[in-house]
């Protein structure tokens, strides 16, 4: 074999690693972020005995491998705009303090029910916690619909250079589906852990998610060309015939 041909051979397998170490690199996010969510959960319980909590882990790690899988297959621009998020990652500064509360208020939506679990504050009947489920599983769907309908749907509040007004799939029900399904997935991980009292941390994570879908409704009625024309025809924000 050539110099030549053993260069080339050595080349394409770097290329080959180097695009399976990239192939991982989200689903290891999505793992790393399931793990920390069990030692949150299992750490504030005091036990592993807590099947609320294996079951609503199998639910969220199973939902987002296979959107991970959908977007990385079917839309790698959008997996890449996905990457880039949290507090650090937003440009304004509303947003970073918005996406504080966010984070903090969805530790507590795991954190509550745990040492709900570990306390026994509440009485919650087997069915309404698989019916939890059932919403999380929900809200990830719909979140697989926005992606499958709308390439810009980034986990930053930005406008992307070549971004559009996208009206169809679930855009054509409502404005922030994206929001609603998070919507979904905040109520559903309280009943799913068996707690009432998880709730309230919901409902510490309700204004800073209306407040974030606020502010970025009008960065895109400001910086988004048609979007006040699709306001005026979608006119529910975030729960169809409510607002």
């Amino acid at each position: 074999m050539s110099v030549r041909m053993q260069g080339l051979n050595a080349l394409q397998c770097a290329r080959v690693a180097a695009m399976s170490k990239s192939s991982l690199k989200p689903f290891l996010a999505v793992g790393l972020m399931t793990a920390i969510m069990g030692l949150v959960l299992f750490l504030a319980a005091g036990t592993v005995r807590y099947w609320q909590g294996w079951v609503y882990l199998a639910v969220y790690f199973g939902a987002a491998s296979l959107i991970t899988l959908y977007v990385m297959i079917k839309d790698p621009a959008l997996l890449q705009r996905r990457m880039k998020g949290g507090p650090a990652a937003e440009k304004q500064t509303r947003q970073k303090i918005i996406m504080l509360f966010a984070s903090a208020a969805f530790i507590g939506i795991l954190l509550v029910p745990a040492l709900d679990h570990r306390f026994s504050w509440s009485n919650v009947p087997p069915g309404l916690e698989i019916a939890g489920d059932v919403l999380t599983a929900l809200g990830f769907f719909i979140t697989f619909l926005v992606f499958r309908a709308n390439t810009f749907a980034a986990a930053t509040v930005e406008i992307a250079q070549d971004q559009r007004v996208i009206s169809t799939g679930p855009y054509a029900i409502l404005r922030h589906p994206m929001y609603a399904g998070g919507l979904l997935i905040f109520i559903g991980a309280p009943l799913a852990l068996g707690s009432y009292w998880g709730l309230l941390a919901f409902l510490v994570a309700l204004p800073a998610l209306i407040w974030r879908l606020l502010d970025e409704e009008q960065l895109l009625a400001r910086d988004l060309p048609g979007y006040v024309e699709y306001m005026q025809r979608v006119r529910y924000r975030l729960i169809p015939h409510v607002w």
